[in-house]
């Protein structure tokens, strides 16, 4: 099923934004439609977007180290508002924090190295986990 509607988002201070430009054409090209909101956002923001624009799933790019505060307060403001979707994070993540940033409710993460078919697939798989939970 195609046409999927995923939020991509850089939030915080990060301002490395090749990454998400890259993931955002694999995406649009695996059939997803793409809102990009561009850098520095905060987790209100990105919240705030997600039912604005009535997407499917958020992917939130992170190269800072922040990912362990700025991730789960996403999720938290998603919430709030009452939309449960998938919170996917993509970037430099190590290992460790794999498990904590499960329980804080992020789906899944794509770490470097994930091809293209991979990113497609697992979000994919998110939003359709979702639809069907």
């Amino acid at each position: 099923m195609a046409g999927e509607r995923i939020l991509v988002a850089k939030v915080g201070l990060d301002g490395h934004d090749r990454g998400i430009k890259v993931v955002a054409r694999i995406l649009r090209d695996a059939g997803f439609e793409v809102v990009y909101t561009g850098l520095f956002q905060t987790p209100e923001t990105v919240a705030a977007a997600a039912v604005d624009e009535d997407v499917d799933a958020i992917g939130l790019s992170m190269l800072s180290g922040a990912h362990m505060t700025l991730a789960p307060m996403v999720v938290e403001e998603v919430r709030k508002r009452g939309i449960d979707i998938p919170v996917i994070l993509g970037g430099i993540v190590p290992d460790h924090d794999l498990e904590a940033l499960a329980g804080f409710g992020i789906n899944t993460v794509l770490t470097p190295g994930a091809s293209a078919e991979e990113i497609a697939e697992r979000v994919r798989a998110a939003v359709h986990a979702n639809e069907n939970a």
